[in-house]
């Protein structure tokens, strides 16, 4: 199984999401749910077009993680 690191960012009405290691493999929904659905569908559609056209499919190499601060200036 490979595993993609996605981040997510809400905007002012819905939120997106984008693959670091998938330029151009982004997505949006109404809800972070949706957009974690519609992130999935979006990555394996990108790599099945990635093979089609005899493009290398990139391994992943982003790491994610969470920073948590005491205090915020």
């Amino acid at each position: 199984m490979t595993r993609y690191a996605v981040v997510f960012e809400k905007a002012a009405t819905n939120w997106a999401g984008y693959v670091p290691d998938l330029p151009g493999c982004t997505t949006t929904g109404r809800t972070l749910e949706e957009t974690k659905r519609n992130i999935t569908e979006a990555i394996q559609l990108h790599l099945e077009t990635m093979a089609e056209f005899g493009e290398p499919i990139p391994q992943p190499s982003a790491e994610v993680d969470v920073v948590q601060l005491e205090t915020v200036a």
